[in-house]
């Protein structure tokens, strides 16, 4: 396996070729069987798009959620009816693409070699779930495109093209807005290669000294580009499509209580709401963005980011996913995307540590398994499985996954600690007490 890793031409080749071999058999399963393999996701990016090529709006199509560009994006498949698979091929070329920018980080960010680094990038690129979601015709590979490239902008210092990035990648779907404490709290002067001059003995330490050293160059670029270009977009849409663009591509998301194919603990109580008017105020589920807002947008930044960017970024997205009240299995492809990055520098990875990793990932698929056990009697067979079984069985899967985020946070923040060589993506560890003591 040595000579297949170091040769980018056979790793690469081996993820489209696995993604290819998929593309051709789900085109066999759609003709071929009753149960399809088309995402029904797909075939509403697809109406959105005839749509708009019709001069309407993508609104029109009901239980369009997303921003306009996906829609404007997949134009080609309403030419012919030849090119209705070219959304899957566009999705899964990004899959490619993000691939190579994992590979990119690795390599100039963290000075890894190409083979190591393709090792590591194949838990991407050559990872059957990435390519089953991708050429089923879900959009995520576009997003994670984004976050790698976003990742890749940071640790070259081209902070204007990060913020773009962070605009649109937030525009596109809202939760890569998490990224943005975590990158301002990890520009420091120091990791863009401009250390501030040592502060001469008895400097004011005040609230406005404090403030003017933290907002330098780089934190006051990325903040403006970012939101200019959040600005800009969404101006542009609400300009050309007036309130059913805010309505669809944002404020759903605040009240929506979707509860099929959901692993969050939440899911029955999403079901109860969705068939009864509640006589309260306020729902349960609508309090559940408070715990995971305050883990992916808060604590998690504040503690970690400055130990090792891209580690904190996927237990950010770990825990957001974890404790969003909506969970389906194409959100693990947000923080998949970021495993290899934690796992090329962490004491998780099966080569040194083999039965964390390998109880980790035993305990995510079995709590998976268990799931859509009681997913399938519900939905095929007929059985009402909420409770114990649904309910029961996603209670498991959160459980898991919290116990997974622990030892991601666990990890991270020894980064540093144990006199290693651990190294966050373009930083030198010191240890502490370490430099010159000014007095």
């Amino acid at each position: 396996m040595a000579g297949f890793f170091s040769s980018p031409v056979l790793v690469f080749s081996s993820a489209i070729a696995l993604r290819t071999s998929f593309f051709f058999y789900g085109l066999w399963q759609d003709a071929n069987s009753p149960m399809k393999y088309t995402d029904i996701d797909y075939y509403v990016f697809t109406d959105a798009a005839r749509f708009v090529s019709r001069g309407g709006s993508p609104y029109e199509r009901e239980t369009y959620r997303y921003t306009p560009l996906l829609a404007w994006m997949l134009l080609p498949t309403t030419w012919s009816g030849t090119l209705f698979s070219f959304g899957k091929v566009l999705f899964a070329f990004s899959d490619i693409v993000a691939g190579w920018l994992i590979v990119l980080v690795l390599v100039n960010g963290k000075k890894m070699s190409m083979e190591r680094a393709l090792k590591f990038a194949s838990i991407w690129l050559l990872n059957p779930m990435v390519a089953t979601i991708s050429t089923r015709g879900s959009s995520e590979g576009l997003l994670g495109v984004m976050v790698i490239a976003l990742l890749w902008a940071i640790t070259q210092k081209k902070i204007a093209l990060a913020g773009v990035l962070l605009g649109l990648g937030v525009h596109f779907k809202i939760y890569p807005f998490i990224y943005a404490p975590s990158i301002i709290w990890w520009l420091d002067d120091e990791h863009i290669g401009s250390p501030n001059p040592a502060r001469k003995a008895g400097e004011s330490r005040s609230l406005v000294t404090i403030a003017k050293n933290f907002l330098n160059e780089a934190r006051m670029d990325l903040t403006v580009t970012s939101l200019l270009t959040f600005l800009l977009l969404n101006t542009l849409m609400y300009t050309k499509y007036d309130f059913p663009f805010i309505q669809h591509t944002y404020l759903h998301h605040v009240t929506r209580i979707d509860h099929r194919h959901n692993f969050s603990p939440y899911n029955t109580l999403l079901y109860l709401s969705s068939t009864s008017p509640s006589t309260h105020t306020v729902k349960l589920e609508s309090l559940a963005f408070i715990p995971q807002l305050f883990l992916s947008a808060f604590a998690l930044p504040l503690l970690l980011a400055k130990k090792d960017l891209p580690s904190t970024m996927l237990a950010q997205t770990f825990a957001f996913v974890t404790f969003n009240k909506v969970c389906t299995s194409q959100y693990f492809l947000w923080y998949t995307i970021l495993l290899p990055l934690y796992l090329s520098i962490t004491s998780c990875t099966l080569l040194s540590s083999p039965r964390t990793g390998l109880l980790a990932l035993a305990l995510w698929v079995a709590a998976q398994v268990l799931w859509l056990q009681q997913g399938f009697q519900l939905e095929f067979l007929g059985k009402s499985t909420f409770v114990p079984g649904l309910w029961g069985a996603g209670l498991a899967f959160f459980a898991v996954n919290c116990w997974i985020l622990g030892v991601v946070v666990k990890d991270i923040g020894n980064i540093g600690n144990t006199g290693g060589q651990a190294k966050g993506v373009g930083e030198k560890v010191t240890k502490r007490g370490e430099g010159k003591v000014v007095q």
